[in-house]
């Protein structure tokens, strides 16, 4: 024995010693809290330490894959690292704390495996859908280099769209400009093509090879000059009116396209610049429509991350009732029936102070009733004593017993109620 107390001083085989530190252990478990257990009820029941522990690290799991989540969207909408920390842990906090009250307000003593099931049920369909809402950021990350291809993909058609778009916008204002200015060309081309003949006239009349053709005869190409130089004075003004139009209608047309160019550009640069987590979102359900393999690579990935939300609702179906269940039931049902029973005991100490007061107050009222009705039969009595000795004049005014009663109740404080 004098051998072993050494040992045992120092502790060497002590079960504390397997623990992980060789100080006090604390008085909580983490775990423990994010599974929402009673911690102090729990600790009396060892065999139930590890299914809760396991239980709160699958909340805990839950915790940390909302906030990735999260933080991927947010930062894939403002691009911004602040942001995306501060948004991924509230996030993250409200559905850790979400899952936390799911768990922790399900009850496995006292009740059916039938009632479980319907009561889990609106608690795996809330799951469910917090299980969506995580795993689609998820997905956009996990296939982030195919989606960036569609989405260069997706916005060379919106590009090519717009285009079209604008063609047909400014279809109505090209083919007038055209018309106009195929007008006013075929015009200028026809004077123009009339002062070329003339010019030819006298040419071809001034070297003999058209005309009279004889060589040298100034009078006919005198003439023939005089009527192309009068042809190029009538004509020039229309001519330089002509070619302001011309003019006028290349602007229009110039600035047309130039406008159309500019938007174009505007509109490439705003697709490019503005892909957010819709565009990416598209992207990704085009892939999956396009290709078998990313459509079930992406149906398992979200079946598998929904089930880790609804991981926690789940494993607190299935896990068979304890002692702890059973202590945690009997804990509630005592401060139940507690509480419960100081509500009745006020009830009746209310009932029975009420009961008094009713007493008190019919015992006054019959009080006040008895001195009412003496005090009316002696003025009744006085009343009718002077009318016997000849005494009463019906010109004395006396108050009238209501009158009486009146006053005396203002004076009391009696109320109408409290003559029972």
């Amino acid at each position: 024995m004098a051998a072993q107390e050494p040992v045992q001083g120092n502790d060497l085989y002590a079960y504390d010693s397997f623990s992980g530190g060789g100080g006090k252990r604390s008085d909580n478990n983490f775990l423990w809290w994010c599974a929402g257990a009673h911690q102090q009820l729990l600790k009396q029941f060892p065999s139930e330490h590890s299914k809760y522990g396991g239980l709160g690290g699958v909340i805990l799991a839950t915790f940390v894959l909302a906030a990735i989540s999260s933080g991927y969207a947010i930062y894939s909408i403002f691009n911004n690292v602040g942001w995306t920390i501060l948004f991924a842990i509230i996030w993250g906090l409200i559905i850790f704390n979400f899952d936390r009250f799911l768990v922790s307000t399900m009850r496995k003593y006292g009740v059916s495996r039938r009632k479980q099931f319907w009561m889990a049920l609106p608690r795996i369909a809330l799951a469910l859908l917090i299980g969506v809402t995580i795993a689609r950021p998820l997905e956009l990350k996990i296939f982030e280099k195919e989606i960036d291809t569609k989405v260069v993909e997706n916005i060379h058609k919106k590009i090519q769209l717009n285009d079209s778009l604008l063609q047909a916008e400014n279809t109505a204002l090209m083919q007038t400009t055209t018309a106009e200015r195929s007008r006013l060309e075929s015009r200028k081309l026809a004077i123009e093509d009339t002062l070329h003949r003339l010019q030819q006239a006298y040419v071809q009349e001034a070297d003999g090879t058209g005309g009279s053709g004889r060589r040298g005869i100034e009078n006919l190409t005198r003439l023939k000059m005089d009527a192309f130089n009068n042809a190029r004075q009538q004509y020039a003004p229309e001519l330089v009116l002509l070619q302001g139009d011309l003019v006028k209608q290349d602007s229009i047309l110039a600035g047309a396209k130039a406008s159309m160019e500019e938007k174009r550009k505007q509109y490439e640069a705003s697709a490019k610049a503005n892909v957010g987590f819709l565009e990416r979102n598209k992207a990704l359900t085009d892939l999956a429509d396009e290709e078998s393999s990313v459509f079930w690579t992406s149906m398992l990935l979200s079946l598998l991350i929904i089930l880790i939300e609804v991981g926690p609702i789940l494993s607190k179906l299935i896990m068979p009732v304890g002692p702890y269940d059973i202590a945690l039931a009997k804990e509630e049902l005592t401060l139940m029936a507690a509480s419960e029973n100081d509500m009745r005991k006020d009830k009746e100490l209310t009932s029975e102070k009420k009961k008094a007061f009713y007493r008190k107050q019919k015992e006054v009222s019959d009080q006040l009733s008895e001195k009412l009705s003496a005090l009316q039969q002696k003025h009744i009595d006085e009343e009718l004593d002077k009318w016997e000795r000849g005494e009463w004049n019906p010109k004395d005014h006396r108050a009238s017993m209501d009158e009486v009663m009146r006053k005396i109740k203002e004076r009391y404080q009696v109320d109408e109620g409290d003559l029972l």
